[in-house]
This record gives C-alpha cells, structure tokens and sequence, in this order.
C-alpha cells in the first residue's frame, strides 16, 4: 500500500493506493488558508501543510480501514514554484510565497533584463523566468527582509519542505527544480552564476537542496514523526515532484502522444517529451518531468478560482451555475471575459486585470455571465495550446483533470473548443495519485521488484469511459468564430504589453 499525498493550494489531498490492483482504497483532505495582501501578495503558512498533511492522511487510512504500519512508501506532490526558507535550525523563516503571488513582478523583471529578456533566458535556462517562479521571491525576500534573507541556510521548494519534514533531508529532483529560474533544464543542473548574481557570497547556492532522480528515494521516515502520524520508520518517502508533474504521473502521460490537461485553481497544458523541446515561445515551460524526461507545459493563472469568483458573486451553488451556462448561447450573445483577476501567464500578462466586454441592455442576463466566464477561462487554455502545438506537440485526445473535469458542461466545451476528444480518468485528483503511483515505483526500484513505471501506470491510472466526449463539428466551428473574437479583443486591450502592434 502507498500514501500519495497533493499539497496545493486550497488544500491537501490524500490517497491510499493498492499498487498490486490498482485500486484507491482510501481518500482524505484538509484545507488550507491563504494570506493575501497588496500587489498581489498570495502566502501560506508551511505548519498547515504538515497539519493538513497529517489530518488527511489519518482520514485516508480510516476510509481504507488499514492501520499505518501497511504502508510501505509515501510520495508527494506539492504546488510548484513556492519559496520555504529554513535557518540552520531547520525553522521557517517566514510564510511561504505561492506559485500564484505577484508581489515580486518587479524583481522578475530586473532578473529578466540581467538574463537578456524572454530569449536569452530561454537560451541560458531552457525556460523564460516568469513572475511566480522561485527565483525572484528570493530577490524580493533580498530587498525587502535582508536580515532575514542573511540567515538563510535551506531553500526549499513545498513538496522538499514537506519530504524535509518527514526525513531530515533536503533534497529535490528535476521536475520540480525547473520551476525555480536557477535551474537549467536542458543540463539538469542549478544555474549557480544567476544565484551569485543574486548574492555573490554564494550563501545561496549551498543552500539549495541536493538534486536527486526521480526514482530515488529521499529517505525513511524520522521516528517522532513516524510516531506523529502512526505510521512504521521504514516507510520510504519517493522523490516526490510538483504538482503538474505528479499530475502526469497520475494520468498516465509518461510517453508521447498524449496531452493532460488540469482544470484547477489555475490551468495546466502539458504533455511529455523525451527530449528537451524547447519552445521558441517563452510562454511555454519546457520542464524536465519527474519520471526521468521533460514536460512542455502553459499554465493559466485563472480558471475555477474566476468562476467560483462570480459564483459567490451571484450567490449560486455548482449545480446552478452549471445549468446557466447550458442555457446561454455558445459565444454568451457577445459578452467576452478576458478573466484575469489574479493578473496571467499565459497570455503573459502578469500586470493586467479582468475585463468584462459586450455588455448590452438586452444580453446581459446571468446566464450569459456564467457562460462567458467559462468561455473565457477555456480559452485561454486554447492560447495555450496553440503554443504546445507549434512547438510540435500533439495528440489525438485529451486527458482531463481536476475539479472541472467533474463537470459534464465543462468537458463538452473543451472537447467543442479544443476540437479534440475528451476523457477524464477515473480519479481526477490526479497529483495524489501521481505521488502514490511514483512511491509504488521508487519501492520496486529499491527492492528489484518487477514493477516498472510503465505497467504500474498501465494498472493503476483508469480512464472514467463514461465521460468521454468528442466535439460537435457545428459547435467547434461556432467556437473557433468565438475565440477569434477572444484574441482580436485580447491583442485590441494588450497588445502592446504581448508585444503585438
């Protein structure tokens, strides 16, 4: 039996894996709290996650009716692109700044002009630093807390804080170290000449974390936590990623020719390459994976967290919500959202704000709403995967995960949209799974087992058949009018910041 565990950003999830079936045999979650401030500001306390942690993980080893000691490994996934700093008692040194804050636009722009703009840092690290990524949290922690940024001794990421929590150790492994900005991903190797342009004592760069592969292991776990959690000392804790990268994992995508896509707080595109595809688009980050190759991936800052925004809004449940976009015509009688509340990636356009266009006397209804809502955020997973697609990436379906997946509504608009099939798997909590299926992999690499990647993620990753979908030919005609619409509004309020004139 394997603990996959998803530490992200609402919350943490937690599954109890029967490698040997495939089977998910027990589920738990607990959620976290967010402290948000000015100029984007979007930071978590690293002690919840280890509550959240440890209240899942008991809920998850209830519902399977299994003690702790039937555990034989623990795998984590965890939001990507945080910053935890511990000094050399091990102690955080203040919350951790999330994949989804912004504060540190700025300083991600000094370190863009150092690198040579999107282009040359997609020369020198194989992906364009973009706000959110590690790498200028650590500049703004520099400029605005120096005697704390003078104390650090371990920079760690969330999933190495928790792994760090369970074993003593700190230790990442490439997939979630392309998400820092100090990493290139073409070497798998930290960039040290951009961390001793950061701070020339080179203090960071012994304070990164060691660089493990994938199937390896970080270690067992240290006895008062073990006793913590009730759990037996030799359980071994798997290299763990980020969260798209178990993600993966937990869809299957290990092999090309397929493309995962993660309807969520934020959106993700991705697909696995065996080799290190750069993109020429910089919104596009080609990411080594954790299962030992790389991951082109877009991200989208907004997705269920801008339609539960104008649920609460409108003050109506799911169900409601759902039942008016069904009533609203495709392409919302003109409405567009451009839903960037929480500023974008992809589009890059981490400065900008949501905007709501087309509004008339006779078309503004809360049906409309709702469908433009969706609308919008789906599109821009379609920029996105555009992007993927001139880089070379294809695929003859897509698989869906995450909250949205759930929903009949949203799965037909993507396949309609996309113009592309559509299927979810049968756990849409993908990354726990992921996390479980990747502990299962590093125990059978320690103990010479038959298991290989490949056939456990052919045994444990089911596909939900009945929720497959394909798109209507008259629907992805009227969408592709609709999205042309999206992007000539897009290119008409920001070209000049995506650099279209």
């Amino acid at each position: 039996m394997f603990l996959g565990i998803d530490c992200g950003t609402q919350g943490t999830k937690a599954v109890i894996l029967d490698s040997a079936t495939g089977q998910i045999l027990g589920e738990g979650s607990a959620a976290h709290d967010m402290i948000s401030g000015p100029n984007g500001r979007r930071e978590q306390l690293p002690e919840q996650w280890i509550q959240a942690f440890e209240t899942a993980t008991q809920q998850a080893l209830a519902h399977a009716g299994l003690p702790g000691n039937a555990l034989r490994g623990i795998g984590i996934s965890g939001q990507q692109h945080g910053l935890v700093l511990l000094d050399n008692e091990g102690q955080v040194l203040r919350p951790a700044k999330l994949w989804c804050d912004t504060e540190s636009t700025l300083e991600n722009e000094e370190l863009l002009d150092y690198l040579g703009g999107p282009a040359g840092s997609l020369e020198r690290l194989g992906i364009a630093i973009a706000p959110g990524y590690t790498v200028s949290k650590l500049r703004w922690t520099q400029k605005h807390f120096p005697d704390l940024f003078a104390r650090i001794a371990h920079i760690l990421l969330p999933h190495d804080y928790l792994n760090y929590w369970l074993t003593g150790r700190c230790c990442t492994e490439f997939g979630d170290a392309s998400g820092t900005g100090y990493f290139d991903v073409r070497s798998r190797q930290w960039d040290n000449d951009l961390l001793l342009h950061l701070d020339p004592t080179g203090r960071l760069m012994k304070a990164l974390p060691e660089l493990i592969e994938a199937h390896q292991p970080v270690g067992t776990l240290l006895p008062p936590v073990a006793k913590r959690l009730g759990l037996n000392e030799h359980v071994i804790v798997s290299s763990g990623g980020g969260d798209n990268m178990m993600g993966a994992i937990g869809t299957g995508n290990s092999q090309e020719g397929l493309i995962t896509m993660s309807l969520g707080t934020s959106g993700t595109v991705y697909a696995y390459s065996a080799s290190p595809r750069v993109s020429p688009h910089a919104s596009v980050a080609t990411f080594c994976s954790s299962t030992g190759g790389w991951l082109p991936l877009i991200c989208t800052m907004n997705l269920t967290n801008a339609s539960s925004s104008l649920r609460e809004l409108l003050d109506i449940d799911l169900h409601t919500f759902n039942r008016l976009v069904e009533q609203a015509p495709i392409g919302a009688e003109g409405i567009t959202v451009l839903p960037f509340l929480n500023g974008e990636r992809v589009p890059s356009l981490p400065t900008a704000t949501a905007s709501l266009l087309g509004l008339t006397a006779s078309n503004l209804t809360r049906a409309n709403l709702c469908r433009a809502m969706i609308e919008g955020v789906t599109f821009g997973l379609r920029y996105g995967l555009d992007l993927l697609r001139d880089t070379g990436m294809h695929s003859q379906t897509v698989r869906l995960i995450g909250g949205g997946a759930k929903s009949p509504v949203w799965r037909q608009l993507v396949a309609d949209i996309m113009d592309t099939p559509v299927i979810s798997t049968l756990h849409t909590e993908a990354a726990a799974l992921g996390g479980a299926i990747q502990a299962a992999w590093c125990w059978s690499s320690q103990h010479d087992s038959a298991d290989t990647l490949e056939s456990l993620s052919k045994r444990c990753v089911q596909l939900d058949e009945a929720s497959h979908v394909s798109p209507d030919p008259d629907r992805a005609r009227a969408y592709e009018a609709v999205y042309q619409r999206y992007r000539h509004q897009l290119h008409a309020l920001h070209g000049e910041a995506l650099g279209i004139h």
